[in-house]
């Protein structure tokens, strides 16, 4: 039976070439969107799944009193809560960045990057397996550094590395671990070092400071409630009431205008796709970009699929009597569904294949897409694979194959099935699901793109053409100096036309922030610090709302004078006048300026409240210096940066690779995910009506065929062939406006939740959706019309000859 099966199959599939390639390539292309959607949400749920501890480890999320929350915390915060609650297991402070270092091992010289500066008991909430060495004696050693396997490779090859001493910015360290890194986490360094080493004090009594990451570990899950209460109480205990106090109110007056700190205690083991932000250094994943990935290949599987049932059905006429004398001679209703059930699983093992060597070769252009390096391993693989064909089995199979199965014998061995209504409802149903579905992705796609440029041509309120930014290495204790030394001599370079530094990088932010207030005022903020050298404002043309800029001819400018934003006005009440003098860090300030808001982090974001400074000001700010900025000339630019690189190395550091960076491609890349949405939007869209015109186009072409003799007869009668091309197209171009009707809603109330996610957005405009009509209607008549004017020019005699 099944050998007969097989060969019907292969008889009705050569009689049919376009039919069976269209439902072949059409169900291809949707299940290849399945495979790659399903590798990255795999990928993306693997994180942390290998660690022992990631039920009980929880990052600590600080909630400031405007609602915003950061993945910081402050040095005395862990040391006070334990103190409160036995239900604090451990606890462990890491920077919230890797650092990128020289290291000398055996007088020669290596730049290594991915290097974790955290407490030495890390190796207990990330228990990487050791292959040398152990955590124990990593964690009982201040002066100790762990490798990963490979690192301990690159910098001593077959050696065993354990007990050897390298140098790290002038400190000497022991190698007391090797370990394996290879499963994804949320903390993946090359090398660990301690804390200890870059001034880390937890007995101090810097509330305002939020320099820190950090993990705590609990006894148990269930003491996350108590936990972040005891932590509010600290807070509240050693930040608000001292605030209070300082502006003479009492905690209620203070909270009332202020509100609270708080803190989130967010789970290691759900913390890669969590909606809260995160200070864990490989980011969080990307969880809309991942629904909507998901959600956009579940929709073209579904159109692959209704495509498929849609071309079956109006097929189904054409074995309508084949179904007829089967029945007749015994074949029962189960017998015929299981038949056509069959020929469904051999089209969609084909379209599978093909799936699977669309994603081979398309793989790599995913992945650079959404920034991953997935691979498939059909090994590990191979469930998913079942499940999608069963999927697509049952429902593509069962509906058409249950279909074909209910003809009635009689009726179709005398012919009078293609007079049956029931045939034409159900695939004119499914034809307007897939003008649906095609709607929805034209006007998704111009939304996305509408929206992505709005970004991207947003009057962000600074300049930085032209400017590069290069990364500063070395000097760690005296940065500055260094830089003075060598400015002059920038400059000197033909193309050179500014040089100056900052502690804040403009596209990611400032790597440092601090909160304050004025005298006598409720009224706080939490502003990002940004130190730099005099004419930065200017070398940005950052323009002053009111004030004046930091100058060299003033001494006070390097010892108390700064400029805040206007958002920092606007936390403070709406109203700081110049000559404002206030307490940061207990340090007094005073406000000679007012900077007009630019965007610092990203043009998705809202601007942050900003404390500007010369870096003098603060001995410490000087260690934050990491990248040196130059404008060149746009002429000759090549030149000028090969130039720089040179006098770099000859004059600035030998050892440390010259990276360098264009600010303004910089800061394009912190929207670069919303980017990557409108690429996919846009490849999205050439597929999905790749397919629904295709169904189309098969649809238009079995419809018109059948109705030759009809058009032959008509044409005898004297019809013109414009009104004959206006009766085989009306039908679709009212099942178009149907299609695109029912797409109204759906598209608009999912657009307006993506456009929620951003600060700065567009308002959704009808001609938006007039645009996506008048495509959807010209795609439509393109392809119809193709198929009635050809219809209208068919050989009379053919058709009528028998009448």
């Amino acid at each position: 039976m099944i050998k007969s099966w097989f060969q019907i199959f292969i008889n009705h599939s050569v009689k049919n070439k376009t039919f069976t390639l269209l439902t072949i390539v059409g169900l291809a292309i949707g299940i290849t969107g399945v495979i790659f959607s399903t590798l990255y949400w795999q990928s993306e749920k693997s994180y942390d799944q290998w660690n022992s501890e990631k039920e009980h480890v929880y990052e600590v999320l600080s909630v400031l009193p405007n609602g915003d929350t950061w993945g910081y915390s402050q040095s005395p915060l862990a040391k006070n809560i334990k103190v409160k609650t036995s239900k604090l297991k451990d606890y462990c402070y890491y920077l919230p960045f890797y650092l990128n270092d020289n290291i000398v091992v055996n007088s020669k010289n290596f730049y290594v990057n991915q290097v974790l500066v955290a407490q030495t008991n890390f190796f207990d909430f990330f228990p990487f397996e050791f292959t040398k060495g152990s955590k124990e004696a990593f964690k009982n050693n201040k002066n100790a550094i762990a490798l990963e396997e490979k690192e301990a490779v690159l910098l001593f090859g077959k050696q065993n590395p354990i007990n050897q001493t390298v140098i790290m910015n002038g400190e000497k360290l022991r190698v007391m671990g090797v370990y394996v890194s290879q499963k994804p986490s949320s903390v993946q360094p090359k090398y660990v070092i301690s804390i200890d080493m870059n001034g880390f004090s937890e007995d101090n009594n810097a509330w305002g400071d939020y320099n820190y990451c950090l993990l705590l570990k609990l006894n148990q899950p269930t003491d996350v409630t108590e936990i972040e209460q005891v932590a509010e109480n600290v807070l509240t205990t050693n930040k608000l009431i001292p605030a209070a106090k300082d502006q003479g109110v009492t905690l209620e007056q203070f909270t009332k205008e202020n509100g609270k700190f708080t803190v989130k205690l967010q789970s290691l083991s759900n913390a890669r796709l969590s909606k809260n932000v995160t200070g864990f250094l490989e980011g969080k994943g990307n969880r809309l970009f991942l629904q909507i990935n998901v959600g956009l290949s579940v929709l073209i599987l579904a159109l692959s699929i209704i495509n498929y049932i849609n071309l079956s059905t109006a097929q189904a006429m054409r074995r309508a009597k084949e179904v007829g004398v089967k029945k007749v001679f015994g074949a029962s209703k189960k017998n015929i569904i299981a038949q056509f059930v069959f020929e469904t699983s051999l089209i969609t093992l084909l379209a599978l294949f093909f799936a699977l060597c669309i994603t081979e070769l398309c793989l790599p252009y995913y992945n650079a897409l959404i920034d991953k390096a997935l691979q498939i391993h059909l090994a590990h693989y191979w469930l998913y694979l079942i499940l999608i064909f069963v999927v697509v089995v049952v429902c593509a199979g069962f509906f058409p194959a249950l279909y074909i199965a209910n003809f009635k014998e009689i009726n179709v061995l005398k012919g009078n099935f293609a007079r049956s209504k029931n045939g034409i409802w159900l695939r004119n149903g499914m034809l307007i699901l897939q003008f649906s579905i095609a709607t929805f992705f034209i006007v998704s796609g111009f939304i996305v793109t509408k929206q992505v440029n709005h970004l991207a041509n947003k009057d962000l309120g600074f300049n930085a053409e032209q400017i590069i930014s290069v990364k500063y290495g070395g000097y760690a204790n005296n940065k500055f100096n260094s830089y003075t030394s060598f400015k002059n001599d920038l400059l000197k370079i033909k193309g050179v036309t500014n040089v100056n530094i900052s502690t804040a990088n403009i596209g990611s932010g400032s790597g440092s922030t601090s909160s304050f207030s004025l005298p006598n005022s409720t009224f706080s903020t939490q502003a990002h610090n940004i130190a730099f050298d005099f004419g930065y404002l200017n070398m940005f043309k950052i323009e002053l709302k009111e004030g004046r800029d930091l100058t060299n001819a003033i001494a006070s400018d390097t010892i108390e004078n700064v400029l805040i934003n206007q958002r920092v006005v606007k936390d403070l009440g709406g109203n700081v006048p110049l000559g404002t003098s206030f307490t940061w860090n207990g340090q007094k300030m005073k406000v000679v300026g007012i900077v007009n808001n630019f965007n610092l982090t990203s043009p998705q974001e809202e601007i942050p409240p900003m404390l500007f400074m010369h870096v003098k000001t603060v001995d410490w700010m000087t260690s934050n210096i990491n990248n040196v900025l130059i404008k060149i000339n746009p002429e000759h630019t090549k030149e000028t940066l090969a130039a720089i690189e040179t006098f770099w190395k000859k004059k600035v550091d030998a050892n440390t690779p010259f990276e360098y960076d264009f600010v303004d491609k910089k800061f394009a890349r912190s929207y670069e995910t919303y980017t990557k949405q409108q690429k996919m939007f846009r490849i999205l869209n050439i597929v999905v009506l790749t397919i629904a015109l295709f169904g189309l186009f098969a649809l238009a072409s079995f419809t018109i065929e059948r109705r030759f003799k009809e058009i032959a007869i008509r044409k005898v009668l004297g019809a013109q062939t414009s009104t004959l091309i206006k009766l085989l197209t009306k039908q679709y171009i009212y099942m178009a406006i149907a299609g695109f009707f029912i797409a109204l809603f759906p598209s608009y109330l999912l657009m307006q939740q993506w456009l929620n996610n951003f600060n700065y957005r567009i308002t959704i405009d009808p001609f938006t959706y007039v645009f996506s009509f008048l495509i959807l209607v010209c795609l439509t008549l393109l392809v119809v019309l193709l198929k009635a004017y050809t219809a209208t020019q068919i050989n009379l005699l053919r058709f009528i000859k028998y009448e």
